[in-house]
This record gives C-alpha cells, structure tokens and sequence, in this order.
C-alpha cells in the first residue's frame, strides 16, 4: 500500500542585485538535496501569506530586508521522498547586505551563468523563467517587408528582447521571408523569437519557440514543443488558463486588461479579475491589452511577471 505523501509549500526569493546578478546559496552536506546551490527561501508557516513567509526567511537567511516584489510563478515537484510547491518571488529591492547568516555560502551569478551550478531538480524551471524578459513584443502592423524590418528593429533597439511574430492575413511566402528577417534580427540583438504553429520555419532557423492563440490552445493533448524551448498561449479565463497549464506552457498572455481600440466591443477584465486569473496561474504572466511600459508597476503589483503588447511596444511607438 502506497503511503500518502504532504506537499511542503514552500517560498522561494529570486534576489537580484542592481548589476543584475542572482544570489544563490548551497545546501549544507546532511539535508535533503545536500550541497547542492538553491535560491533562498522555506517553508511557509501556519498563518502566514507568501510575502510575510519571504520576508521572514530572507532576513532569517540572509540578513535583507525585502522592500519590493513580484510574483515569477510556481513550480510543483515529485522527489521520491517528498513533493514540495514553490511559490517563487523575484526581490528587485531590498535593504542590507546579503550573506550567509546560517554559515551557509552564498554567490552572485550572472543569470546566464546560472546552468553550470548544480540545483535540486526543483529549482531548474525557476531557471529557465528567469531567462525570460519582461517585454513580450507581438508584431503589428506594417506597408512593406522593409517597413517590417525598419519597426522590429526600432523595437529592438529600445530594449525589447521577446518577440511574438505575429503575421495574421499575410501571404505563406512573405510570412517565410518576414521570419527570416526576424530571426537574423533576434540573433543580432540576442533576443527570443516564437513562432506560431501555422507558420513554416527554416529547418536553420533555431527559434526559441511557439506561442499558440487562445483558439489553437485545445487543438493539442499534450505539450508541441520539446522543453528546451519555450511554449506561451493567449489566454482571456479561468479554462483556458487551465488547458496552458495541461500543455505545459512557460508563460502566458493575459488579456484584455483595459479597453483597447483593436476589440473596442470586448468587455476587458480590469485589473481585480487579471490578478485574480494570475493568481491561478502556475507559469509567469504577461499583461496584455491597453497596457504600455507605464503600467508595469501596477501590472506586477496584480501578479503579473511583464508587459505585452502589439502598438505601444512596435517600431518608434516603443514607450
């Protein structure tokens, strides 16, 4: 007879510095998953919330004093002994100096740099969302493929990093060439490129990976990407939320948050229900609609992880 096994919750603080870096910590030799570096955190006590549970442990741990953060998602793990949930929080402000108050060694890693340290296995999804950026570009409008060119690369230049290649109505062969020019694009400004399912890659092209639309969302049973690359859906409820989560999806586009002039007869959720979905959410999510950089603040304040949009973040409309 199998014996029932307790999930430990647990809270986990992603501490960054203003270089940037991730503080991470090493297990002592005799507990579970030993020697092993982990990012900071534990259990969530009787009575507390997640953030009275974060602030707690990273005082207890390192000494900070968590004075700003936001939700990055959660990650559910069977060990052979044990399940643990952690509920991961990235710290991007915090008072006092970090170190080891349990003698434990700690270091200061870039993020790319965090693959050559050895995690528990928990831990590895908070890596891989880690690499997310917070801007989602999806493509928008545009009069020629030059035109095209000229927009996405404007994009680029002012910080956007995750692109949503988005050619709705456009021709299969132009779509072709438009993926290749963004591809080169994304490669010269080191930034991630997904595809949607109808659209055909160069079997060269190595794109991060696919973004699937709210409707393509139940045309799969299973996860259509390999997890080394990266799968999003646009998700508008409560169920198809659900269905990214059975696909396995690593982020999600919300929407639409506020009223947007390209669905002007769609009742948007408002920022109460968006926080609520989020919630509920296990993968980061992206706020979309009628939203702009200027809201990334309330945006992180409701449980979102960044920004997406089509206008605000396209060609010289960056803002």
């Amino acid at each position: 007879m199998s014996k029932l096994v307790q999930t430990l919750h647990v809270v986990v603080g992603v501490v960054r510095n203003r270089q940037g870096q991730i503080l991470i910590a090493r297990r002592p030799a005799h507990v579970h998953q030993g020697d092993l570096w982990e990012f900071p955190g534990g259990k969530i006590e009787p009575g507390e919330t997640p953030g009275q549970a974060l602030r707690r442990e990273l005082h207890e741990e390192l000494g900070i004093t968590v004075d700003a953060f936001y939700r990055l998602g959660k990650v559910h793990h069977d060990y052979a002994d044990k399940s643990v949930l952690l509920d991961v929080y990235v710290i991007e402000a915090f008072s006092g100096e970090a170190h080891g108050r349990e003698a434990q060694p700690v270091q200061w890693v870039d993020v790319h740099q965090l693959r050559q340290y050895a995690f528990p296995e928990a831990n590895l999804p908070i890596i891989k969302m880690l690499k997310l950026p917070d801007l989602c570009l999806i493509t928008g409008k545009f009069s020629s493929p030059a035109d095209f060119v000229t927009k996405l690369k404007a994009s680029m230049a002012r910080g956007v990093r995750l692109v949503q290649l988005r050619l709705k109505g456009v021709d299969k062969q132009i779509q072709a060439e438009l993926a290749r020019q963004a591809f080169k694009l994304c490669q010269q400004y080191d930034a991630l490129l997904l595809l949607n399912p109808a659209q055909e890659a160069d079997p060269e092209m190595d794109v991060a990976g696919m973004h699937l639309t709210s409707q393509q969302l139940f045309d799969f049973t299973q996860r259509p990407v390999s997890q080394d690359k990266l799968l999003s859906a646009s998700v508008h409820d409560s169920s198809e939320l659900q269905q990214a989560k059975k696909l396995q999806a690593d982020f999600v586009l919300l929407s639409p948050v506020l009223p947007t002039s390209s669905h002007p007869g769609v009742t948007p959720l408002g920022w109460e229900t968006f926080k609520q979905l989020a919630d509920t959410s296990d993968c980061p999510v992206f706020a979309l609609g009628g939203v702009d950089v200027s809201h990334r603040v309330q945006a992180r304040a409701c449980g979102a992880y960044g920004i997406a949009a089509i206008s605000a973040l396209w060609g010289e409309q960056v803002k």
